[in-house]
């Protein structure tokens, strides 16, 4: 029998985000902040800007609170940069249905998101 050690850092891309999707998933704004890139750009249905990691913190505690997550599952996943990667996922609320966009870099093995997007449906 051949046994294969493989380093822990290893994990296909995929999982990387998992922590992130949770995040979304169970509405936790300071879960997902973890994750954040130092400015990201956020659009909350419409309403867009730039914002520091602390300032999207309350931008989407806002969000979560006024839209409290039923399920949110991911529908595309784009990792063909490894630097680089795109998702677009689907969040229900008892307040409707948003398109989420998600755009996620690279940094020292660590997802960051630097844009971030709900979009009512």
């Amino acid at each position: 029998m051949l046994w294969v050690n493989l380093p822990e850092n290893s994990a296909v891309p995929k999982d990387t985000i998992d922590p992130i999707i949770l995040a979304i998933d169970s509405g936790s704004s300071s879960d997902l902040a973890r994750y954040l890139d130092a400015s990201i750009s956020l659009n909350i249905n419409g309403q867009k800007g730039d914002f520091s990691k602390s300032q999207a913190e309350l931008v989407l505690k806002d969000f979560f609170k006024k839209n409290p997550p039923l399920n949110f599952s991911l529908v595309f996943r784009s990792e063909n940069n490894p630097s680089l990667s795109s998702y677009i996922g689907d969040y229900q609320s008892g307040q409707g249905v948003y398109k989420v966009f998600i755009k996620i870099n690279q940094q020292d093995s660590q997802p960051k998101v630097y844009s971030l997007g709900f979009v009512k449906v």
